[in-house]
């Protein structure tokens, strides 16, 4: 494996920028070295993949539990009580109700799903943070399929 060097700081600086923008995944890169940062659901376990070239070394910071892998299994599941089509926004062209990393309320609408020429509004069970959306605008859902991840 190749050894480069590289300034520590930036990740002191990735990290920051994450939390300072509430952002789950940031990526930085400089000529031929590439740095992606994720950010844990809690903040407090940052993940960093660093290459050169074609020789790529991981560096791993841990300071708490790792995201879940299945987030079907994450106890803020929010999983679909119909079968219908999905959408993530009021109407045709309109902002999203929530998006990664936004605060909800209990009771704020996070989507739509439409069952037979029915608009039902689906409303989020608890206050928290969006940490996961695992549908896309006008995807088909099943019933009990993973909506979104609310922590």
């Amino acid at each position: 494996m190749a050894s480069f060097k590289i300034d520590e700081s930036v990740f002191d600086k990735l990290a920051e920028i994450l939390k300072k923008h509430n952002l789950t995944e940031i990526e930085y890169k400089d000529g031929e070295t590439k740095i992606r940062m994720s950010m844990a659901n809690n903040s407090s376990s940052v993940d960093t993949i660093a290459t050169l070239g074609q020789a790529p070394k991981s560096i791993s910071i841990e300071a708490g539990p790792p995201l879940p892998t299945d987030f079907s299994k994450h106890p803020g599941a929010l999983k679909s009580p119909m079968v219908g089509t999905c959408y993530l926004a009021p109407e045709p062209g309109a902002v999203n109700f929530v998006s990664i990393g936004d605060s909800v309320q209990e009771g704020q609408p996070l989507l739509i799903i439409e069952a037979m020429k029915v608009m039902n509004l689906i409303k989020s069970p608890k206050a928290g943070k969006i940490i996961h959306v695992a549908v896309k605008n006008s995807d088909p859902i099943e019933f009990g399929q993973l909506l979104v991840v609310i922590e």
